[in-house]
């Protein structure tokens, strides 16, 4: 059975869409492994920060059965697919691993390339899998994220509303 890793963000209603999505994906997927909540700055646009976050589950589904439930999941927070890359979102779901699976299934390529092209994808997957291994490179996420230049990185780690108290 192999390990699945989802990337989340949200910056629209994000203290809402973020907790919900994860009560979401448990009932879904079952158990889930959590990263930090990162605040991050839009990236190509701009607009109101994002909370992003990864997590990783384990599961017997296809490729598209999982990008299914991804989908229907966000279109139950009011994502709206305009087209639009590089715009706000109520909820962005995306596989970016499949185990160590590599190739492309439905226009997705996987694993993902913003793993290693986005500080919001990486820095948390680091987190939750750091010796894990790019299927590509072979290089462990801790060191991906060590060498990563962190230049234009404007993120942080955060404590959000949900998890106060």
């Amino acid at each position: 059975m192999p390990k699945i890793y989802i990337s989340i963000g949200s910056n629209i209603d994000k203290e809402i869409h973020i907790p919900s999505s994860l009560n979401d994906l448990e009932c879904v997927f079952g158990d889930l492994t959590v990263s930090s909540v990162y605040e991050s700055e839009p990236v190509g646009f701009s607009g109101d920060t994002f909370y992003n976050l990864v997590v990783g589950f384990y599961t017997d589904l296809a490729i598209i059965e999982i990008i299914e439930q991804l989908r229907q999941i966000e279109s139950d927070h009011g994502r709206i697919r305009n087209g639009h890359k590089f715009t706000s979102n109520s909820l962005d779901l995306d596989l970016i691993l499949y185990g160590d699976w590599v190739g492309y299934h439905g226009g997705k390529q996987i694993p993902h390339k913003d793993i290693v092209q986005h500080a919001f994808v990486l820095e948390p997957l680091a987190e939750i899998a750091p010796t894990l291994q790019h299927p590509i490179s072979t290089i462990s996420y801790e060191k991906l994220w060590k060498n990563f230049n962190k230049t234009h990185a404007k993120q942080k780690r955060v404590k959000p509303p949900w998890l106060l108290g």
